[in-house]
């Protein structure tokens, strides 16, 4: 039997699992990550502008926390859309609308003259964003080869660092420089509806979902291109009875996988409409990975949301100038990249669900300590601790979120659960003004806490697939 033959040939799946990393994974990375970067500007920038517009229009702390809010309210609704969409259309096209929506609908609010206006900008904003970041990360993890997946997410997720960095810089350099700095910050936070246009036309489509719709040519093609790029020859000559052979490959490497994960006869069929495809997320085999994933999402959502949107204002009640805490901010942000890092590494050693639970409990300590501290030196090097846990956190949810769904249902799996934390993210604004009125600094953070223990615990119903093939169905 030679190496081409039907009984050896090797599924789409399992030649892209069995890839080195290659220059084609590295646009695929760059090209999703430079996208994840603009998010995260635009998400940080609001911190610094609340913190403005405080002084310059008078806005009040409920008013701050709704502008906040407002935004997380249009995320919750784009990431569960988002995910449908990306399983229905495709990885690639919803990547690039989502980026066009919140790029011109940021680059518009730099032009308001009110609250009123702002808010409405600020859902567009969210809707966009909201839709892009569970798409991003499914699209990536379905490159990448089974034993470097979880470290080519976490990596995807450093990108984060990096806009929140940047957002910091602008926050620092251009918001404080004159009346209209927070214009300009907006300006530049249109920069993701040219970027769009790259993604559209520079990025392949995920091959997986491709074979998934039944295009499996296509599918062949994208594969072949990046075995060529590894030096390897495809093993599967493009003939329609090749392809055919191939996909049916994948369907039974698949329901093989399936049977020897869960125990049952059969896999499932691929869901064919949205309703289905929300269904499995709540049938036998998923409910429990379903249900655990969501409350780790919502908790992470609210306390990280609610003390890094805060925490340039928090600072400025407790006396420093508004350059000063921007400052600290900036410091503070710089955590974040060695936070990646260290989790980027410990993925792939200690596995997703260890990882994630270490990082939430590190959190936890960390916001309990940066509540009750007060002076320069703690407040930094706490926040730093606070920034270096809880985004190390943040990589590991990632990449263990689209790995516990099939492909027919992946999106959709990762867009629902980050629609859920959203849902966290819109309350945690609009709360941290009652907890800082009620008890301060120590019981907001104390509360931030006590969210972090909650999701480190709710880790533990998730599978880990470190190094193991994801389910093709």
């Amino acid at each position: 039997m030679t190496a081409t033959s039907t009984g050896e040939r090797r599924s789409l799946a399992q030649r892209l699992d069995a890839l080195p990393f290659t220059r084609k994974h590295g646009k695929i990375l760059g090209g999703s990550g430079i996208g994840w970067a603009l998010d995260a500007m635009d998400v940080g920038l609001i911190s610094f502008i609340i913190a403005a517009l405080t002084q310059q229009w008078g806005i009040d702390k409920a008013e701050g926390g709704l502008i906040a809010s407002v935004g997380f309210a249009g995320m919750a609704i784009g990431a569960s859309l988002g995910g449908l969409l990306a399983d229905r259309f495709g990885r690639r096209h919803v990547f690039a609308i989502t980026l066009l929506v919140y790029g011109l609908a940021t680059g518009a609010s730099a032009l308001v003259g009110g609250i009123a206006v702002l808010l409405v900008l600020r859902f567009f904003v969210g809707l966009g964003l909201g839709a892009e970041l569970p798409v991003a990360s499914t699209y990536v993890s379905e490159f990448a080869p089974a034993r470097i997946r979880g470290r080519l997410i976490v990596i995807l997720e450093a990108f984060w660092a990096v806009g929140w960095t940047a957002a910091a810089l602008i926050g620092y350099f251009v918001v404080p420089a004159s009346e209209n700095g927070w214009r300009w910050a907006f300006a530049l936070g249109a920069i993701p509806a040219v970027y769009a246009f790259v993604v559209r036309w520079a990025l392949p489509e995920s091959p997986r979902w491709l074979a998934g719709r039944g295009r499996t040519a296509e599918a062949e093609q994208i594969v072949a291109s990046f075995e060529a790029a590894a030096g390897s020859p495809s093993d599967v000559a493009p003939s329609p009875a090749k392809v055919a052979s191939a996909s049916a490959s994948a369907s039974a490497s698949a329901s093989a996988s399936a049977q020897e994960a869960t125990g049952v006869g059969a896999a499932p069929a691929t869901p064919a409409s949205s309703g289905s495809r929300l269904a499995t997320l709540w049938s036998a085999e998923y409910r429990g990975r379903t249900l655990s994933i969501w409350v780790v999402w919502f908790c992470v959502n609210f306390a990280y949301y609610g003390a890094f949107i805060w925490i340039p204002s928090i600072l400025v009640d407790a006396g420093f100038s508004l350059v000063r805490s921007f400052g600290f901010t900036l410091i503070i942000t710089l955590a974040q990249l060695p936070g990646y890092a260290v989790a980027a590494w410990l993925i792939e050693v200690w596995g997703r669900r260890l990882t994630l639970s270490v990082f939430l409990v590190g959190s936890a300590a960390s916001a309990i300590v940066f509540g009750t501290v007060h002076t320069e030196a703690a407040i930094i090097a706490s926040g730093m601790a606070l920034s270096f846990f809880n985004l190390g956190a943040w990589g590991a949810l990632y990449a263990v979120t689209p790995e516990i769904y099939p492909t027919s249902a992946r999106a959709t799996g990762a867009g629902w659960a980050a629609g859920v934390g959203r849902i966290a993210s819109i309350v945690a604004p609009l709360l941290v003004p009652v907890l800082l009125i009620a008890g301060g600094s120590a019981l907001t953070f104390a509360v931030f806490a006590v969210f972090f223990v909650v999701a480190a615990g709710a880790t533990w119903g998730l599978v880990d697939r470190k190094g193991r093939a994801l389910d093709d169905r």
